[in-house]
Parts: C-alpha cells; sequence; structure tokens
C-alpha cells in the first residue's frame, strides 16, 4: 500500500505540474501571441486602409489635374480662335477699305481733268492686307477680341 500511496502522490504531483505547465503555456505563449497575432492583423488593415485612402487621393488628384489640363487646353484653342477670328474680321475690313481707296482713285482718275499721279496723292490707295485701319475700326475690332477673350477666360474659371 505504501507502494501506492507514494505512486499516487506522484501521479497528483505529475498532473498538478502538467495543469500548472498547461495553464502557464496558455496565459504565458498562447495569449500574449494572440494578442501579438491579433495587434499585426490590425496594423495592417490600417495601412491596408491608409494605402486605400492615398490611392483614392492620388486618383482624385490625377482626376483634378487632368481636369484642370483640359481645361487649360480649351482656353488656348479659345484663344487661339478668337485671334483667328480677329485676324480675319481685320483681313476684311482692309479689303473692304482697299476696294472703296480703290473705287475713289478709278473715279478720279476717269475724270479727264486730273491725272493719274494727281489722284495717287489725292486718294492713295493701302494694300488689301495688313493695313492700317481708322482709328474708329480698329478699336472696335480690339474691343470685340478683347471681350471674346473675356469669355474665354470666364469658360476656363467656370470649368475650374
Amino acid at each position: 500500500m505504501a507502494s501506492a500511496n507514494t505512486l499516487l502522490k506522484l501521479c497528483l504531483g505529475a498532473g498538478a505540474l502538467l495543469a500548472g505547465a498547461g495553464i502557464g503555456y496558455y496565459y504565458g505563449v498562447f495569449l500574449p501571441g494572440q494578442a501579438i497575432r491579433e495587434t499585426v492583423a490590425a496594423g495592417e488593415e490600417r495601412q491596408a486602409k491608409a494605402a486605400e485612402r492615398q490611392a483614392a487621393f492620388a486618383r482624385t488628384q490625377a482626376a483634378k489635374a487632368q481636369r484642370e489640363q483640359a481645361a487649360q487646353q480649351r482656353y488656348q484653342s479659345c484663344l487661339g480662335s478668337v485671334e483667328l477670328t480677329y485676324s480675319d474680321r481685320w483681313s476684311a475690313a482692309c479689303r473692304t477699305q482697299h476696294a472703296r481707296q480703290q473705287a475713289a482713285f478709278e473715279d478720279c482718275a476717269d475724270d479727264w481733268f486730273r491725272t493719274r499721279e494727281g489722284c495717287a496723292r489725292e486718294f492713295p490707295v493701302e494694300p488689301d492686307q495688313g493695313c492700317a485701319l481708322p482709328g474708329a475700326i480698329g478699336n472696335r475690332l480690339a474691343a470685340a477680341r478683347d471681350a471674346a477673350k473675356g469669355q474665354c477666360l470666364g469658360e476656363l474659371q467656370g470649368g475650374m
């Protein structure tokens, strides 16, 4: 019986030791490891969300830059159109002025009592391209050009 008691005591001691080791492992190794894994998973999730926010911000900035570039191109196109229209109107006014001056010269030259040289001095004929227009006509064309440029600028600012 003594050996049974000793054996029982040894088994109880070994069971208590194993139970203590299990509890120690649970609290000393398993739970801290699980907390570390949860912390790491939460950190990775935060990093993934931050990366997504950063990617969304980059996409937003790229779209904004693209819209601004498109607006700038539309503005430059509008200004080009305005300058072309201004140039065309100036040329048309020069052609009209040239035709008027040419008609006045021809009327003078058809007069029997006048010389062509005298008519040329009295009724000079400017070229039909790149002429100097009277101030009122030039100012009107310039004002129309400036107003059109203002509209282009308004469209640029409205588009942005």
